[in-house]
């Protein structure tokens, strides 16, 4: 049995274990942004997935979005930030349940339309997505010039 709880803190046990496993970035900027996230709750919203023996098996992040997000026609929009589930835990559902739980979240908030984005490479992302229910909108290269 899967239960999803909301993050309040950055001390929620296992956020941070399971963020690095999908970011591998030093500690203290995950903790940073993770704090930012949890000092405004009406703009994000972090779930993670434990089981019955309160192990942590995944999280989203999801965040609220006013400024252009490509591929969509409202505003604002929820935009699925990051979604993971451990190794162990995947093909159960509980990615389904994450963004479920993400969708209430969204809709308690207005919003008609959830996006997210996956680099071109990420296959395995773009097939989680379509399984669940996402629609492909646009692929995108992005260019910079130094000055």
């Amino acid at each position: 049995m899967t239960t999803i709880t909301r993050c309040t803190s950055p001390g929620q046990p296992g956020w941070l274990a399971l963020r690095t496993a999908l970011w591998p970035e030093e500690e203290e900027e995950h903790l940073a942004e993770m704090r930012a996230f949890c000092a405004q709750p009406e703009r994000y919203a972090q779930f993670l997935a434990c089981s019955a023996d309160n192990a942590p098996q995944g999280f989203v992040e999801i965040a609220l979005r006013s400024d252009y997000v490509n591929g969509t026609a409202s505003s604002p929009v929820a935009f699925l930030e990051g979604l993971y589930v451990a190794p162990a835990f995947r093909r159960q559902g509980i990615a389904a349940l994450l963004v479920e739980k993400a969708q209430e979240w969204a809709r308690e908030h207005g919003c008609s339309e959830l996006a997210s984005d996956a680099v071109l490479e990420n296959t395995a992302s773009h097939a989680l997505h379509r399984a669940l229910g996402f629609t492909e909108t646009e692929r995108v290269v992005y260019f910079r010039k130094l000055l």
